[in-house]
């Protein structure tokens, strides 16, 4: 008799999958999404733009229009744009290309949880190398990493997920000039950064043969729900994913969404300076709670520390979702905020003062 079903892979039998609770509550703040909708005027456009679409025809394969204007961004030519739906599926094509049985990919931890993830699904050795006690990444460090591991790839995101702390152009440096590895920097949270032009390796490409960097749509551009990420690289790096992406791997409606952002930048981006305001008054106003350590953060998110370990269920109790840390390697008791908007944000700061028994 035929079996009720297959087996999974048996390397795939303990994974748990990738996924922040999304639950209905007043205030979610797990997931880093920009609080606020796209403006008006990208709707507006959108709008007229979608109308005009042949959706009973396959959208552009090359998706060339938003690599050439994603390339006009960054003064680069379309052949070294990529782009695909969220960053998230670039890192899976990076790997899928790059990785394999037989490679190794270097992480760093505390990361990104979905890069193990991705290195399983597509048989990638990981190798993991602890930050230093400030949960950064300095060049020695880095340079240090790769010569004892020699990878195939490595993967690095400044900000880094889930601290917010970025990390130096040396330590990219280091990683790259030290090593034979493709250097993939996640730059998913860049454009919080009050400093990007310090922070962003962008202008290390020609200068580093084998650095890519991966960026989103998700955070900044405020297109979470449009699932659009892109990546900056040489031209034989793009030739390479070309190899392994889906036919037509993105819609166009997406394509078109991507098109007005960039065309409607200034206002799309608008709000990002405020955010960082509220990033630093949300810090500062959390650091002056008693029992409470928060890390520095270049992001649109704060990592925190308490010695309570049922914080997060307290805070749930009250209404506002966050996101647990407190189970993953070297964030024992940690918890992370998005920063909301400054009502999401005082509703955030009133359960935690009530959670930990404050005024």
């Amino acid at each position: 008799m035929p079996a009720d079903r297959i087996a999974v892979r048996s390397d795939l039998g303990d994974v748990v999958p990738y996924g922040a609770p999304q639950l209905d509550v007043p205030v979610r703040l797990n997931t880093n999404e920009t609080p606020y909708p796209p403006p008006p005027a990208f709707f507006e456009q959108l709008t007229k733009r979608l109308v005009d679409l042949d959706l009973h025809r396959y959208p552009d394969r090359r998706a060339w229009a938003l690599r050439t204007a994603l390339g006009d961004r960054f003064g680069l030519p379309p052949e070294r744009v990529w782009a695909a739906k969220g960053s998230n599926e670039i890192l899976l094509q990076v790997l899928q290309a790059y990785g394999g049985p037989g490679r190794r990919l270097l992480l760093f931890r505390p990361g990104y949880s979905m890069y193990p993830l991705l290195a399983r699904a597509t048989l990638t050795t990981t190798v993991e190398v602890d930050l230093d006690s400030q949960l950064r990444l300095d060049p020695i460090t880095a340079r240090g990493a790769v010569e004892v591991y020699d990878p195939d790839l490595v993967f690095v995101a400044s900000p880094n997920n889930p601290t917010g702390i970025p990390f130096t152009l040396d330590a990219v440096r280091a990683l790259h000039d030290g090593s034979r590895a493709l250097v993939l920097l996640d730059e998913a949270y860049v454009e919080f950064a009050s400093c990007a032009g310090d922070v962003s390796a962008v202008g290390l490409l020609d200068e580093l043969p084998r650095l890519v960097v991966c960026r989103t749509f998700s955070k900044a551009w405020r297109l979470a729900g449009a699932r659009l990420g892109y990546l900056l690289a040489h031209k034989w790096v793009i030739d390479d994913l070309r190899k392994v992406r889906l036919p037509y791997h993105i819609d166009a409606m997406v394509q078109v969404a991507g098109l007005v952002a960039l065309e409607l930048a200034d206002e799309v981006t608008a709000h990002i300076a405020e955010l960082a305001r509220e990033r630093e008054r949300l810090r500062d106003a959390m650091s002056a709670v008693d029992g409470v350590a928060v890390y520095e953060s270049a992001a649109n998110f704060l990592l925190f520390r308490t010695g309570v370990e049922d914080l997060f269920d307290r805070l749930l109790a009250r209404g506002v979702l966050v996101r647990d840390f407190s189970r993953a390697p070297r964030l024992a008791g940690c918890l992370r905020v998005t920063v909301g908007t400054p009502d999401e944000n005082d509703a955030f700061l009133a359960a935690l003062k009530e959670a930990l028994g404050g005024p």
